[in-house]
């Protein structure tokens, strides 16, 4: 059996998430269907480097699968985009060594999420990030980001609905926000993330920059370790899994 890495991009604008479910399409199916048909009708699993949610996007999402088939490495990413919706891309392709696994080798990963901070929202852009009309501190929200660097239990920052039964300690190596003329990014670079761990962190973040709480409130909501601490979960679509670190 050969072993396939691919580096994966998606628009998670009309699906259920990355993970196949019974309650709608996933990029996970679509991915295993191109997979079967490439395999005659044989089915392939695929195994990506951690799920996303419903209207969650990636720019780098990285997957592994086996297969018998003897096709040269670099016909793996033509073969599979001739196949895939046009809101899936294979952006790379190659056969690693040493039993590489997609989702046991990380080391890290990177979130990008965007904010369109305006009094009106943009129509094309509503897909790939979050309206925010109130203006936002960017100096209180990037010293709130400071207080999330480092290793913390982030139980605070989890959602209950987790099905983690571990340790909800992570180390965040880069917590950042930046504003680019209407647009503000939040960066997040970690050694791993919990459930709606992004998602929560950026709602948390919002709520600071509309001055509703402050900077030195992190410490505590790290502190409190539940999630009533914390601010409201930032809504999907403003999320991008940007890199994965191997």
């Amino acid at each position: 059996m050969n072993r396939i890495r691919m580096t994966i991009a998606y628009d998670g604008s009309g699906y259920a998430g990355y993970q196949v479910q019974p309650n709608g399409g996933t990029i996970q199916e679509e991915l295993e269907k191109a997979l079967k048909k490439i395999h005659k009708g044989k089915t392939v699993k695929v195994t990506a480097s951690g799920r996303t949610d419903a209207r969650v996007h990636a720019v780098g999402q990285v997957i592994h699968f086996d297969t018998p088939l003897e096709i040269p490495v670099s016909n793996w990413r033509r073969a599979l985009n001739s196949m895939l919706p046009d809101d899936i891309q294979v952006k790379e392709a190659d056969q690693p060594s040493g039993g590489f696994h997609a989702r046991y080798d990380t080391t890290g990963k990177e979130y990008r999420y965007f904010v369109r901070n305006h009094p009106d929202p943009d129509l094309f852009r509503r897909h790939y990030t979050t309206h925010v009309k109130a203006p936002l501190d960017i100096t209180a929200m990037k010293k709130a980001c400071g207080y999330i660097e480092g290793e913390h239990d982030f139980t605070s920052f989890c959602s209950p609905k987790t099905d983690l039964k571990g340790s909800k300690v992570r180390t965040i190596f880069k917590a950042d926000v930046e504003s680019r003329g209407e647009e503000v990014v939040f960066t997040f670079k970690g050694s791993g993330f919990l459930y709606n761990m992004v998602r929560i962190l950026v709602g948390t973040l919002l709520e600071i920059g509309k001055g509703k709480r402050a900077p030195e409130d992190i410490p505590d909501i790290l502190k409190a370790r539940t999630r009533e601490a914390a601010g409201r979960t930032a809504p999907p679509q403003g999320l991008f899994l940007w890199k994965v670190d191997y």
